[in-house]
């Protein structure tokens, strides 16, 4: 139904919903709209406050019990960024040569459009399928809170899906992991001083810090992938802050840093690597003086098997519609996969349609990839919704 997601795709564009910019009630009431003038019935995710962060609707087949499937996407978006580097209308949904632009366009208004028509498309043959399919969308990915997500599988007696298909654009892969995180902020102390006194010169946290950064980035990480994990873990450091004015030596400097996890190099493996490293910088002065590390939540590396049903299902509906071998593939960034992986859940976090300008200027997608993607969804749901498995 490509005439159809389109006008819902432009809808929910035309609908601003940045993170943390916009009201996000307009978006949540365009999409809860379609829902409802298709006797659809869903409900709204809401913080304690009342503030709006997500839908939640799921169909139930009535040809037997079976497993659940859920699918995924953000219905918020990055920011539009500097206005003069687009060369359309941000929240237009124009279309030139092919492509739909406008921000959130591709990531992932697209896959919201997608998965609400497959899951009207179940809807309408209940008796067809065995199981549950659910559809989730969140209202807080980008702003990195994923507030939604959270609600939903953190409340009471919260369901755990067999599986999640997170819709993320992308035609060409299967993306089944991603390196985990881990991050930290460390304090590192100094003693105050005149930055003119000749007697009384204090210890400069900065200067400590700098040599302290230039250790961290030092550190050897393992080199040698994970079987099945193609990439390397990386430390960065990501900020340092300290100081104020020109006439006193900093007391104090913060360093933060960002750890890429794999499975062979875990959170527990990098807590220890950067404590070893702080604690042989810190021999050099008195305890008082000792660095501070506090260690911030993160999220796993993870991977979904290529024998897992989700992957063999839209591998085999990828060779019927696109005439062409899926690959699986594992990314370096983090996404909301990690947190299912941590809660037990296994999840795909990228096959869509072709894209371009994702949080940069003049976001689009190719329209004439809506039909196979859906098309591949559609016949992968029915395999692992089928009766028979």
């Amino acid at each position: 139904p490509v005439e159809s997601i389109v006008e819902l795709l432009s809808a929910l564009v035309r609908t601003p919903s940045r993170a943390g910019e916009d009201d996000l009630a307009p978006v949540l009431d365009v999409i809860g709209a379609w829902f409802t003038a298709r006797g659809l019935t869903f409900e709204r995710l809401a913080a304690p406050d009342g503030a709006p962060l997500g839908l939640h609707a799921q169909v139930i087949g009535t040809a037997g019990p079976g497993p659940h499937w859920l699918l995924d996407a953000t219905l918020d978006t990055a920011g539009f960024g500097d206005l003069a580097t687009w060369s359309v209308p941000t929240t237009a949904a124009s279309v030139h040569d092919g492509w739909l632009f406008g921000r959130g366009s591709a990531d992932s208004k697209a896959g919201v459009a997608i998965f609400a028509h497959l899951l009207a498309h179940c809807a309408a043959r209940r008796e067809q399928f065995a199981g549950t399919l659910s559809v989730l969308f969140d209202l807080d990915e980008h702003s990195g809170g994923f507030g939604g997500a959270r609600h939903f599988f953190e409340r009471p007696g919260a369901p755990r899906p067999d599986g999640v298909i997170i819709g993320y654009p992308g035609l060409d892969s299967i993306v089944v992991g991603g390196r985990g995180f881990q991050r930290a902020r460390l304090a590192v102390a100094g003693i105050a001083a005149h930055s003119g006194g000749t007697s009384q010169r204090g210890l400069n946290a900065v200067a400590r810090a700098a040599e302290l950064v230039m250790a961290l980035q030092a550190l050897p990480l393992p080199s040698t992938p994970t079987p099945g994990f193609p990439l390397a873990p990386q430390l960065t450091v990501t900020g340092l802050h300290g100081g104020s004015g020109f006439s006193q030596v900093p007391d104090r400097c913060e360093i933060a840093l960002d750890i890429r996890l794999t499975p062979g190099f875990d959170a527990t493996a990098a807590r220890a690597l950067v404590e070893h490293a702080v604690q042989a910088h810190d021999r050099r002065h008195p305890p008082p003086l000792a660095t501070t590390i506090d260690w911030l939540p993160g999220w796993p590396a993870y991977r979904v098997p290529d024998v897992h049903p989700m992957v063999q299902a839209l591998q085999h509906a990828g060779r019927q519609v696109l005439q062409q071998a899926l690959p699986t593939e594992v990314v370096g960034p983090s996404n909301i996969g990690n947190y299912l992986a941590g809660l037990g859940v296994p999840a795909l976090c990228g096959f869509g349609v072709r894209c371009r300008g994702i949080h940069a200027a003049d976001e689009g997608l190719e329209l004439s990839t809506i039909a196979p993607v859906f098309e591949t969804y559609r016949r992968a749901l029915a395999r692992l919704l089928s009766p028979s498995c």
